[in-house]
C-alpha cells in the first residue's frame, strides 16, 4: 500500500530528476529544519506564485530554515532565507519550494576525528 500523495511523489520525482538524493517542498519540513533551494515549480497558481518567491529571494542554491508554522501546523509558515530575512507563507506557496539538503562547506571541511595512542 502506498501512503505517499501526489504532491510528494512529484516532488521526489523532481529532485531525481535534477540529481539529487532526498528532496522536499518547503511547506513539508519540519520547525528548525534547514536545506537548500533547489527549484521554484507551482503548478496550482501559476507563473504568480513562482515570480513572487524568486523576487522574495527563493533562488536556486539559497539557504532556507523552517522558523515556525502556524496553530496548529497550519498557515503561516516563518522562514528565513540565507540567514538575513524571515517571510511568512501560505502552506500552498511554500509546497512550490523544492528543498534540498543542506551542505555547507564548513561542515565538510571539518576534519575527521584522529586518535593517538601514547607509546609507553
Amino acid at each position: 500500500m502506498n501512503n505517499h500523495s501526489e504532491q510528494e511523489r512529484q516532488a521526489f520525482a523532481l529532485g531525481q530528476a535534477v540529481g539529487l538524493g532526498f528532496t522536499q517542498p518547503l511547506g513539508q519540513m519540519r520547525r528548525g529544519s534547514a536545506g537548500r533551494v533547489l527549484a521554484v515549480s507551482s503548478e496550482m497558481g501559476g507563473h504568480d506564485i513562482e515570480r513572487g518567491l524568486l523576487e522574495m529571494g527563493f533562488v536556486e542554491g539559497a539557504r532556507v530554515e523552517v522558523l515556525h508554522h502556524g496553530f496548529l501546523g497550519q498557515d503561516p509558515l516563518a522562514v528565513r532565507i540565507n540567514q538575513t530575512m524571515t517571510i511568512a507563507l501560505r502552506r500552498c506557496e511554500a509546497n512550490a519550494v523544492l528543498v534540498g539538503p543542506l551542505h555547507d562547506s564548513a561542515v565538510e571541511a571539518k576534519p575527521g576525528l584522529t586518535l593517538e595512542y601514547a607509546s609507553s
